[in-house]
């Protein structure tokens, strides 16, 4: 057995010194042993005593290569935080009398990052006496809340802090659509580009040549 560093997180062999442990075993199966029988069990099978849950009465074991062992955790670790999903937060900022072509396109930017598994924080300004629009407002993040109704879920109605009023909309977990038909309120799907048709290429005349007289076939 190598000898690991000095952060070492579990006990092995000789460092494990209490008078009985449990062998547990990929299965269900286990088995108390006094500690020094555990010992010698080990190491005629040439690997090593791992105990892996000290507070266990008694504390439980395995018979692993020690190596390996590490490696197996190391993996699981990396396998969990692979799992984490972050969460990242894009903010999509409109005024009170925004039009229908913004509106739309910041529409689509939110169907974008709430499919991407994005949280989006929606938010109307009202600049100067635009305060007094503040109903029209709500009423716009309302309404983009709607349109969005297949792609995220709302997380918080329209507040209004300052001159901003805000809203979140969490991405679904599932069932999220990529893609939308171009409707009003939804995503504009771009038409494909056109390739301009290609020309025949012109066969070359192969038979005797009359002169003066070109052939094109």
């Amino acid at each position: 057995m190598k000898k690991d560093d000095k952060k070492q997180q579990y006990r092995v062999n000789e460092q494990i010194r209490v008078s009985e442990v449990r062998i547990v075993g990929e299965g269900s199966e286990s088995v108390v042993l006094p500690t020094y029988k555990a010992l010698q069990l080990a190491e005629s099978k040439g690997v090593d005593l791992v105990e892996i849950s000290p507070n266990a009465n008694p504390p439980a074991c395995r018979l692993i290569d020690y190596s390996k062992f590490l490696y197996q955790q190391k993996k699981k670790q990396k396998e969990i935080k692979a799992k984490q999903v972050k969460v990242d937060v894009k903010e999509i900022r409109f005024g009170p009398q925004t039009d229908d072509h913004d509106y739309n396109f910041k529409l689509k930017h939110a169907q974008g990052f709430l499919s991407d598994g994005d949280k989006v924080k929606a938010y109307v300004f009202f600049r100067g006496r635009s305060i007094l629009f503040k109903e029209q407002g709500e009423v716009l993040l309302l309404r983009f809340a709607a349109d969005l109704e297949d792609y995220g879920k709302v997380e918080s109605m329209p507040v209004l802090e300052g001159k901003r009023m805000t809203m979140f909309i969490a991405p679904k977990k599932t069932g999220t659509p990529k893609k939308a038909e171009s409707t009003t309120g939804t995503v504009a799907v771009e038409a494909p580009v056109r390739k301009a048709p290609q020309q025949k290429a012109k066969k070359e005349y192969t038979g005797p040549k009359v002169e003066g007289e070109d052939f094109d076939i």
